[in-house]
């Protein structure tokens, strides 16, 4: 075969402009991630509406409230593997389908079993949407643009919740609490139709699985015309070798099963600190002394530290990710237990929990461009969707813990320190990934091929 029309597709990446079908690409995957982060905060700002409306109590919403978080979980776990089987195309589309019918479902809702049941098929597709989006824009990316494409795509998610909040305080009392689930449910269908008649398969994925060359020329042909004069297309991935052929086995193979263990310790214990921290803040904090309003206000700086996500991306992409990731985890544990030193002093409070707010924040969305860049392209659906998968659990430990310790009678130092200690535990396992698995150490590249027939 002439040398000339083979063309090696990440360095066909690397060496081009990213171009407006590659911004095309990353619109459409943060808009999914947005509408996730929509939908998923959804639950949280009609509560107080329904607590009036069907006069139930507080306690009652427990099960609507984490219905959606446990649908998070097994949504991630199950669409992994099946993306990696099926493609990356079918599994958004049908995901992003799942989560708005079962969202424009749950508006009809006539009592909170009926809403609990649709919460968690709604969760079931906000699960699978998120890994796959990663997944797609990490495939399409330069390598020296992944994480910050990445990271900036997963900003998506707490601007959806926010912006969430901002619709659902204007829409409510205006059109009553069933609109905000409407409008979380058509938005995704008109999204899904968008999908199914522009979204391409991922590249990567279609040499992986040795689909036709015609395709495989039409997608690259629509970032550079130099494609099309392509009859051959071979893969390269700086990825551990393993024998396995996808999805969990190669998730589990010896090649990376520390690292893929390491993964979900980091990912679980960042959201042990999240969710400690975004469900128990207010009350702790109102507790040793401050006035409520006060309490909510200082509670509501810490879920706004998103934004150093992109930075954090940047650093990923010039220097090694594990210890910049190690680093923001561990910083993360200094803040957090900082707040529980700082009670009696409200200004020290404040910046504490800004501070920890974006360390937390920023370590945890960086976590998916991670583990896209760890795994090679036969199970990279898998493994990123197993760490947000089992990492959810994290967030229900979370609330658990801070529930113990308070019925443990523990300080209000006590708790934030137990809670930081999931930094300290999420920053070793990511040294251990390092050490175990070297960043600029990688075993040799892997050649994937496709020829024209």
């Amino acid at each position: 075969m002439d040398k000339d029309t083979t063309v090696n597709i990440q360095t066909f990446l690397n060496e081009h402009p990213f171009s407006g079908f590659q911004w095309l690409i990353f619109v459409m995957c943060f808009v999914v991630v947005l509408l996730d982060g929509f939908d998923t905060a959804a639950i949280g700002f009609i509560a107080p509406s329904l607590v009036t409306e069907w006069h139930i109590s507080r306690p009652a919403l427990a099960p609507v409230l984490s219905a959606a978080l446990f649908g998070l979980a097994f949504g991630a776990l199950a669409a992994g593997p099946l993306s990696d089987r099926l493609g990356r195309r079918v599994l958004l589309m049908v995901s992003v389908t799942i989560f708005g019918i079962a969202c424009l479902a749950s508006a009809f809702s006539a009592d909170l079993t009926q809403l609990t049941v649709l919460r968690f098929v709604t969760g079931l597709g906000l699960g699978a949407a998120m890994p796959n989006a990663v997944t797609m824009m990490s495939e399409y990316c330069p390598d020296g643009r992944r994480a910050t494409m990445t990271n900036l795509m997963f900003c998506g998610f707490p601007l959806g919740a926010a912006f969430g909040g901002f619709l659902a305080a204007w829409m409510i009392p205006h059109f009553g609490w069933r609109s905000v689930l409407m409008l979380g449910g058509v938005t995704p269908l008109i999204l899904a139709v968008f999908l199914l008649l522009v979204l391409p398969e991922s590249v990567r994925y279609m040499v992986a699985k040795n689909q036709p060359v015609e395709r495989i020329r039409a997608a690259l042909s629509r970032i550079s015309a130099t494609a099309s004069r392509a009859t051959a297309f071979v893969m390269t991935e700086q990825a551990p070798r393993t024998d396995a052929k996808g999805g969990l086995s190669v998730v589990l193979s010896p090649s990376y099963v520390v690292g893929s263990i390491m993964l979900w310790l980091a990912y679980f214990m960042g959201l042990v600190i999240f969710y400690a921290s975004i469900n128990w803040m207010p009350i702790l904090f109102k507790e040793a002394g401050l006035a409520p309003q006060r309490a909510t206000l200082i509670s509501a700086l810490f879920p706004l530290g998103g934004v150093g996500a992109v930075l954090f991306g940047m650093l990923m992409d010039r220097f090694n990710p594990n210890r910049v990731i190690a680093v923001g985890y561990a910083l993360t544990a200094v803040t957090v237990y900082a707040i529980g030193q700082s009670i009696g002093n409200v200004g020290w409070l404040m910046v504490s929990v800004f501070a920890a707010g974006i360390l937390m924040n920023t370590a945890q969305s960086s976590m998916p461009a991670l583990a896209a860049a760890f795994y090679p392209t036969q199970g990279r659906a898998t493994g990123v969707a197993w760490m947000l998968g089992i990492g959810r659990f994290g967030g229900i430990a979370g609330s658990f813990l801070v529930a113990e310790l308070t019925r443990r009678q523990f300080s209000f130092a006590g708790i934030f320190t137990v809670v930081a200690v999931a930094g300290v535990v999420a920053c070793v396992a990511l040294l251990i990934k390092q050490a175990v698995h070297p960043v600029d150490a990688a075993a040799a590249p892997v050649d994937r091929s496709v020829s024209a027939h």
